[in-house]
């Protein structure tokens, strides 16, 4: 179609589009900060003069590559388009790989048309239920102020003073999501302590207005058993593929 242009620019100029994208999509989106940490270069698309919406690409393995789209995004009343819009932006940013989450609907059904040897790398988890775990001789404690910095809160768990497990939260995701994260010692390991760690971490979270969300490593079965055990469910996977 004759008028569109991919014009590249700055995230205060698409950031109204990604405000949208963000509503739509209703999920932890993981690469939320790359645009914060001036990891991404964006590109806005247009028909015409009218400005219809925009992609992102960062670097799939170095950051300071732009080699992988990972954000593509279209205003409802354009995105019949999106077959003739998206090759251009790949010519235009001369990307090798698309990176998605499988529940990015529009981007994950590009991956799958345009992409090959695709891979999951990630599981996503989303929270579906409360639980209960208790172990009396347990202290769940915040780590120190000195400890903890605004994106990112620490506690960990004692047993007779002595630190058995640590984790906390993240906030450098998409309100209002927490991403979680946790280890176990390893001499204290299969003895519930990951399950409770991981209950204690959402109440926090939530505490604070938040809503608690995960990942792990495709291949990780016991953090994947672990967070299904804590409340959580799969809603996506992170998905890579070759253009």
């Amino acid at each position: 179609m004759e008028g569109i242009k991919i014009i590249k620019t700055e995230l205060e100029k698409i950031r109204h589009f990604r405000t949208l994208f963000l509503h739509e999509s209703n999920f932890q989106f993981i690469y939320n900060k790359c645009h914060d940490y001036g990891w991404a270069d964006v590109y806005l698309f247009t028909v015409g003069g009218i400005e219809i919406g925009y992609g992102a690409v960062w670097g799939q393995s170095k950051r300071e590559d732009r080699d992988a789209i990972f954000e593509f995004f279209l205003v409802a009343p354009y995105r019949a388009m999106a077959n003739e819009i998206f090759p251009l932006f790949h010519a235009a940013t001369n990307a090798v790989f698309i990176e998605c989450q499988s529940n990015d609907k529009l981007l994950s059904n590009l991956l799958y048309e345009y992409a090959k040897n695709i891979n999951a790398e990630a599981i996503l988890f989303e929270d579906s239920f409360e639980t209960k775990f208790c172990i009396p001789e347990i202290i769940f404690q915040k780590k120190t102020p000195e400890e903890n910095v605004r994106t990112d809160y620490k506690y960990n768990l004692l047993l007779d003073n002595i630190i058995v497990a640590s984790g906390g939260f993240m906030l450098n995701y998409n309100i209002p999501y927490a991403d979680i994260y946790y280890e176990v010692n390893e001499n204290y390991r299969r003895r519930g302590l990951g399950s409770l760690l991981v209950q204690e971490l959402k109440k926090e979270a939530y505490a604070i207005g938040r809503v608690p969300a995960a990942r792990c490593n495709i291949k990780n079965t016991l953090s994947k058993k672990l967070l299904l055990k804590t409340g959580f469910t799969i809603c996506g996977h992170i998905l890579v593929g070759e253009i």
